[in-house]
């Protein structure tokens, strides 16, 4: 096993971000590192595939000394599994190790880092890289369009290729106009040439496994799992997702009326009750916007 080969399989088959790809090699290279001085010798491929719960163990209470936070630690073991599951290949069984306990209570939303990490802990949950491709193009799109889990599920294939946006049917039978990140549209790209099953017009986009329409009950149960590898708080769900889609958009200065329009949201104070920004920050909103402020 080499780093390159390591790096391309992250941005070739898993779609990570550049920022990803460093930080998983480091981990690997520290993993690495460890084990040498752990075991006092030459680390392999043969020694990583035959390494217990134990080295793990040992090499999170190492970086743990090093001050090490309980979330960064879990992270760190997610890219750790990540890189056993690449040396291991296909179907091989992972040391178990249970992540360090994050403290309840973390403000919400998700941070954006967490975001993208509950993605690429899902999408690494599967064997099978078509299942790998479609979790991490559903949940980034949670994340980078704002959309309700139903309404992700409900796409229909004939939306592909994808342009700079989608239509989607929310609420109401109402559509609205969704702008895609580039992120966003190459995850689903990339889904879409992996998928199995005929995608087009008059079938939906997200297939399971057998080839019938995704059950969003199966996208809850993913990030259910992810949340608990990483460490996550109980509230990261699929739409709290969306809900951090429209709190960063909101902290970073976005209208009221345009994020309305883009949540799908009936009412004004829809939105506003739905980010939960504070107070301060909708007065300094409001201010800046009405002419009678």
């Amino acid at each position: 096993m080499t780093a390159a080969a390591f790096a391309d399989h992250l941005r070739r088959d898993r779609l990570r971000s550049a920022h990803t790809v460093r930080a998983y090699l480091a981990t690997a290279h520290r993993l690495i590192a460890f084990l040498g001085r752990h075991r006092g010798e030459s680390i392999d491929d043969d020694i990583l595939r035959s390494i217990e719960p134990a080295d793990l163990r040992a090499y999170l209470a190492q970086r743990r000394s090093e001050g090490l936070t309980n979330a960064s630690a879990a992270r760190e073991l997610s890219a750790v599994r990540t890189f056993l599951g690449f040396v291991k290949g296909v179907g091989a069984a992972i040391p178990r190790v249970q992540a360090p306990r994050v403290k309840r209570g973390v403000p919400r939303p998700v941070a954006p880092a967490d975001a993208r990490a509950l993605a690429e802990d899902a999408s690494d949950a599967h064997d099978v890289p078509w299942l790998a491709a479609r979790d991490l193009a559903v949940l980034l799109l949670l994340y980078g369009a704002g959309l309700r889990v139903g309404e992700a599920m409900g796409l229909d294939a004939g939306l592909l290729p994808l342009g700079e946006a989608i239509t989607v049917t929310g609420k109401g039978n109402k559509a609205r106009v969704v702008p895609l990140l580039p992120v966003v549209r190459d995850a689903i790209t990339a889904y879409a040439d992996l998928c199995p099953y005929p995608l087009g017009k008059g079938v939906v986009l997200f297939r399971g496994a057998k080839g019938g329409p995704l059950d969003a009950a199966i996208v809850r149960r993913a990030v259910r799992a992810a949340r608990g590898r990483l460490g996550l708080p109980e509230r990261t769900t699929p739409h709290a997702l969306r809900h951090s889609f429209a709190t960063h958009l909101l902290g970073r200065g976005a209208d009221l009326r345009q994020l309305q329009e883009l949540l799908g949201h009936a009412s004004l104070s829809s939105t506003q009750i739905y980010t939960a920004v504070d107070a301060a920050h909708l007065m300094d909103v409001y201010r800046a916007a009405h002419p009678r402020a």
